[in-house]
Order: structure tokens, then C-alpha cells, then sequence
């Protein structure tokens, strides 16, 4: 009931005001952000840990916290640096770090969205690795005429 009538005093006032709410990405904007950042549910239990528990960390301890192995956390690490989530420094130790607080924000709703309806989540992860697949598989398909 308290997030509603915050949510309702943040619509009567504008953005600099103290109560205003950005507004939330659309859910299409979201579901774009989650299968191009993330090539496996893997990955996404990867980035929330790391933002969970701020600082550098050694892949081992991701290894054994995740109960993964080293492949799916290099993997892992991998996508979310090339997604601008992470940095990772010369010792190999990684850190949650969004290139952009707009990026942040998105997170955001994206743990929050993961929380409320993780099945929902874990289907727009596996359906945008498995339209890559379906497109690796089509470009070796002989065409009929």
C-alpha cells in the first residue's frame, strides 16, 4: 500500500521534485535488455551475485558461491563485460559495474523482475539463445527451389 501512494505522489510532481520516480523502462525494453545481456539464466545468477556483494572477486570463489563450473563462470563473465555489466581487472577478478546509471536502473528492474517471476525470466533467457541457435541451424539448411 506504501509503494502505491508513493507511486501516486511521484505522478502529481515532476523530476525535481524529492518524490519524483523515474519512469520504468517498457517491458519490451526490458525483455530486449535480458535475452542480449544474458546467453544463460547462468549468467544473470552470475551478474546478481556480483551485485549483491560489492567488490572484486576471484573466479574460484564465484565458482564455488554459484556451485558452477569454471567454464560457465569465464562464459558467464564473458557476455556480461561485453554487455558493459562488469569489469573485470588484470588479476581476472570481477566487479559489478554498469557502464551507465541508466543501465543501473535497468538491473534494477530486471533483479526486481527475476524476483517477482523468475519463470518468466528464465523463458526470455532460453527463447533468445535458442532464436540463435534456430538461425546457426537455418544458414546451413539447403534451400529448395
Amino acid at each position: 500500500m506504501a509503494c502505491r501512494q508513493q507511486l501516486l505522489a511521484a505522478s502529481r510532481t515532476g523530476p525535481g521534485s524529492k518524490a519524483f520516480i523515474p519512469p520504468m523502462p517498457a517491458p519490451e525494453d526490458l525483455q530486449r535488455l535480458i535475452t542480449a545481456s544474458f546467453r544463460s539464466v547462468w549468467s544473470l545468477e552470475l551478474l546478481l551475485l556480483l551485485k549483491r556483494e560489492p567488490g572484486l572477486h576471484q573466479r574460484s570463489d564465484l565458482v564455488t558461491k554459484l556451485r558452477a563450473s569454471e567454464l560457465v563462470i569465464v562464459q558467464g563473465l564473458e557476455g556480461l563485460l561485453a554487455a558493459g555489466l562488469v569489469i573485470i581487472d588484470e588479476a581476472g577478478r570481477a566487479e559489478y559495474m554498469p557502464v551507465s546509471a541508466e543501465l543501473e536502473r535497468s538491473i534494477e528492474q530486471v533483479e526486481e523482475l527475476y524476483a517477482r517471476k523468475p519463470d518468466a525470466v528464465r523463458r526470455l533467457i532460453v527463447g533468445g539463445a535458442t532464436r540463435g541457435l534456430d538461425a546457426f541451424a537455418n544458414a546451413f539448411r539447403l534451400k529448395r527451389d
